[in-house]
């Protein structure tokens, strides 16, 4: 049992997510600052001042953060527009073209059988 996990472990497809894993921890951290050192004061003087954190409403005893919301939404498309970018660029350097769009089909058999026996009962 020690040995296939050893085995597992020593795939390369385990080894590149490990690597993925750490790198995109790495990653979050660095867009977390972004968004909040940088994007949100921009856009708060835009907005006359608003901190995005902050926003936030109450319903009875429950307080939703609406602002933590609008900065996580932030982050996600930060994050899936970098990893677009890389995965475009991982399957240029691959060789990988984008795929083509399908070309339009040709009439189909019924339709070429009716072409037949129109010309055929003329």
């Amino acid at each position: 049992m020690l040995k296939e996990f050893k085995d597992f472990i020593a795939k390369g497809n385990v080894m590149d997510m490990a690597v993925g894993i750490i790198l995109g921890a790495a990653f979050t951290a660095i867009v977390t600052s972004m968004v909040d050192d940088l994007i949100n004061p921009l856009i708060g003087i835009f907005v006359g001042g608003v901190d995005f954190g902050a926003i936030s409403f109450g319903l009875g005893d429950a307080q939703f953060m609406v602002g933590n919301f609008i900065n996580a939404v932030i982050k996600f498309l930060i994050v899936a527009w970098v990893v677009f970018l890389l995965v475009k660029a991982v399957n240029r350097m691959r060789g990988e073209k984008p795929a083509e769009p399908a070309a339009p089909a040709g009439p189909s058999e019924v339709d070429l059988l009716k072409d037949i026996l129109v010309q055929l009962k003329k």
